[in-house]
């Protein structure tokens, strides 16, 4: 008898192979096979929002595969992952093959896993279940909706702001979370404060102490806000402390620290960040790397579970193992006398019933180092060293706190801390966001008892400013959109990657900050569709739709509920709302030219302000740009006439700075660079007339291009040299340097592929 297994991967399907006898034949699907027709009409609201499917091109040949090996199996076991997202895979799959006659009467069985190894598969093959619908249509409910607003928003935005742009169900809440927090930064307005330490010695031992009460007045934030302040107290400490403080008060207390629990989807994301410097996606493919198996000694193994999961839960056998290891390498006192117990926090955590775990503890990362890859390694270390720290006991701290007077009106504190016992920190301490780590180095302070005075050594004051809220990085934008209920495990990277693919956000040191275009459409999204980028209406439809999963609720009604109000209200804005109520904004502010208003408007890329009798007046600064530096007197570049109609040329603003332009625009369109490109000396391989410059892109890039640009258009990243290659003959080569290989000569045509390392001081 022979049973077809179908999974998603060809390394799943080689990791399950190995734990399946010969009469399982395992075929990859890669991927999704059918996804909705490209086009408009491919949910059909008037119907029960009927959803029409064609084949994926690109796995056209996949399929075909399958159908041919159902034909020749007696039995079809559908092994995809345990999610919506892979009950749906194993649901077109069946599909495709009852509708090509290929399954007959042939038993049809579905089995999940959340692990690759042996007693899960054997588990999972023994206790097989039929198709969830409800997950099923759990996925495409989500589908057609994510479908429907792309469809129906995409051109609004095409009318209303620009051709080419899109919006998404569940990207558009998170777009306006990282616009308000970038709005915030541009309101705050920093505010000096000054805090006032001591330093000083006892037993030998310096440590500093900080201010605390001042005068009989308990000291806050903003209590002392100036220079002069600040220095009038210290001269008043200084006075009323004569050389020493006295101690008022010991207070020893010991806290206990808990480790984290196991990791799910979000918090890996995160850690990975923090830790790793990972980005979403790339943490993501790892992962699945590490989950579908890496050729080992024994074969192709998987080495965690399934990584997309809401649960904190461990299996009682995975549990049992981690304290034997612990008990082995790090002692039986390491281990708590009862096994830690952790509760899921979302309530939603109904698709898979781990967390994200080694498939065995004993499995150590130097075990397997020499099998994986410098990021799988450092990936798998994360997960191995999160998951036995989980199972560990608390770390004990002590702290100890003495309040010291200086004359009878003022007190300074001191705070140290040492581990006592370091617990699980011994293995794994979790990373913090825009904030210090809770516990760094140890801070001793001598052992002193009330009444002891300790010398005064000097008073310092610092000044402060506070700060504004940072943007959000990755790590920080997961756990905001998951504290509101944004989005679910499988689709945290896909929201960073499709905001940033629209260029509605850019990472600048690994921070977010919206773009012109983004903010614009974030504007009117807020402004015209606010109940759906709401951030509890959006987690209300998360909800539902795990409602859906669950068998609790009908996912066409749901879809109707959705649709109906949705629809009208893009029809309502379609014919009342006009392009220059969204791409425009009046300022308070008059032309310095024409006296009209100005307004920030919307250009090809950015944002910029101009006036509102273009094109009669061509008034433009950028919206950074102040007002008086943008003043067109005395700005005339001395000695120098248009080369095109021979009028002034001005040094002028505009959206990307200043450059030099005609003073005769309109009429005239004569543009330079303010700033001349540096000369390499490279003559340019391509035309042969003109030198190759150094140039930088709009967004900050350094690039080398011919200087006759744009009537010779070669470009290249990389510093070119006037040496021939070796290989082809090209009259340059470049330099090329990263860290992972350092400096290096490239050919820079890219049917060459000449590469030859080289010593920087030897160029």
């Amino acid at each position: 008898m022979t049973n077809l297994v179908i999974v998603e991967s060809p390394a799943k399907a080689k990791t399950i192979k190995k734990y399946l006898g010969p009469n399982y034949n395992v075929v990859a699907s890669y991927g999704h096979v059918r996804d909705l027709l490209p086009k408009e009409g491919a949910v059909d609201p008037a119907h029960d929002f009927a959803m029409r499917y064609e084949l994926i091109e690109k796995n056209e040949k996949h399929v075909a595969t399958i159908i041919s090996a159902m034909k020749k199996a007696d039995a079809l076991y559908l092994a995809t992952d345990p999610d919506r997202e892979g009950e749906a895979i194993s649901w077109h799959i069946y599909s495709i093959l009852k509708d090509k006659k290929a399954l007959g009467k042939k038993p049809v069985h579905r089995i999940v896993f959340h692990e690759i190894t042996q007693s899960a598969i054997q588990s999972a093959v023994d206790h097989p279940r039929d198709i969830s619908m409800d997950l099923v249509n759990a996925q495409q409910a989500r589908r057609a909706l994510d479908y429907l607003v792309g469809f129906t928003l995409s051109p609004l935005l095409w009318k209303k702001i620009r051709y080419g742009l899109s919006a998404g169900r569940v990207q558009s809440p998170a777009l306006r979370m990282m616009v308000e927090r970038e709005e915030e930064i541009e309101k705050f307005v920093s505010r000096e404060y000054w805090d006032v330490e001591a330093a000083v010695e006892a037993e030998k031992k310096a440590f500093a102490a900080k201010l605390t009460i001042y005068d009989g007045n308990k000291l806050e934030q903003f209590s002392i806000t100036n220079d002069k302040q600040a220095e009038a107290v210290k001269a008043r400490l200084i006075k009323d402390a004569k050389g020493k403080l006295k101690v008022i008060k010991v207070e020893k207390k010991q806290r206990k620290r808990h480790p984290a629990a196991p990791f799910i989807t979000s918090t890996l994301q995160q850690e990975a960040a923090r830790k790793l410097g990972f980005a979403l996606q790339r943490t993501m493919r790892i992962a699945q790397q590490l989950y579908e198996g890496i050729e080992l000694d024994s074969g192709s193994t998987g080495l965690i579970t399934y990584m997309r999961t809401d649960s904190v839960n461990l299996a009682q056998d995975a549990i049992a193992e981690l304290r034997a290891l612990i008990a082995e390498r790090y002692g039986k006192e390491n281990v708590p006398d009862e096994a830690r117990i952790y509760k899921t926090k979302s309530k939603n955590a109904q698709e898979a019933h781990e967390a994200i775990r080694p498939t065995a503890a004993m499995r150590t990362p130097e075990s397997v180092k020499a099998f994986l890859s410098p990021e799988q390694f450092k990936l798998y270390d994360l997960i191995w060293k999160r998951t036995v720290a989980a199972q560990m006991i608390s770390a004990a701290i002590d702290t100890l706190t003495l309040d010291m007077a200086a004359g009878s009106k003022h007190q300074f504190r001191a705070t140290g801390s040492v581990v006592v016992d370091p617990g699980f920190m011994r293995v794994y301490q979790e990373g913090t966001d825009d904030k210090p780590e809770e516990l760094g180095d140890e801070h001793l302070l001598p052992h002193l008892e009330e009444g002891d005075e300790v010398k005064l050594h000097e008073i310092t004051c610092n000044q402060h400013f506070t700060e504004p809220p940072p943007r959000y990085s990755e790590a920080t934008l997961i756990k905001v959109l998951e504290e509101h209920g944004i989005g679910r495990p499988s689709t945290y990277a896909a929201i960073v990657s499709t905001l940033q693919t629209r260029e509605y956000v850019v990472l600048e040191s690994k921070r977010f900050r919206p773009t012109d275009i983004g903010r614009i459409v974030n504007k009117f999204l807020t402004q015209y569709f606010t109940q759906y980028v709401d951030y509890g209406f959006t987690a209300q439809l998360e909800d539902e739709l795990d409602e859906v999963s669950r068998g609790e609720k009908e996912w066409v009604p749901l879809l109707e509920q959705f649709w109906d109000p949705f629809k009208n209200q893009v029809d309502n804005i379609l014919e009342t709302v006009k392009r220059k109520d969204v791409t425009q904004e009046i300022i308070d502010e008059a032309c310095p030219q024409c006296g009209k208003p100005l307004s920030i408007r919307l250009g090809k890329r950015d944002r910029f302000i101009g006036c509102t009798g273009y094109p009669d007046c061509s008034y433009t600064r950028a919206v950074e740009e102040k007002p008086e530096e943008a003043s067109h007197d005395a700005e005339i570049v001395e000695g120098r006439q248009c080369p095109d109609c021979g009028g002034d040329l001005k040094i002028k603003h505009g959206r990307f700075g200043k450059f030099i332009g005609c003073a005769n625009y309109p009429k005239c369109k004569h543009i330079e660079s303010l700033n001349k490109p540096a000369d390499t000396g490279v003559e340019c391989p391509e035309c042969k007339q003109g030198k190759i410059v150094k140039r930088q892109s709009r967004r900050g890039r350094v690039f080398f291009s011919c200087s006759r640009y744009p009537d010779c258009k070669y470009a290249i990243w990389n510093e070119p040299i006037a040496q021939s290659c070796p290989k082809c003959a090209w009259p340059i080569l470049t330099v090329k340097k990263t860290k992972k290989r350092g400096t290096e000569l490239v050919c820079p045509r890219q049917t060459c592929g000449y590469i030859k390392p080289v010593e920087e001081e030897n160029l």
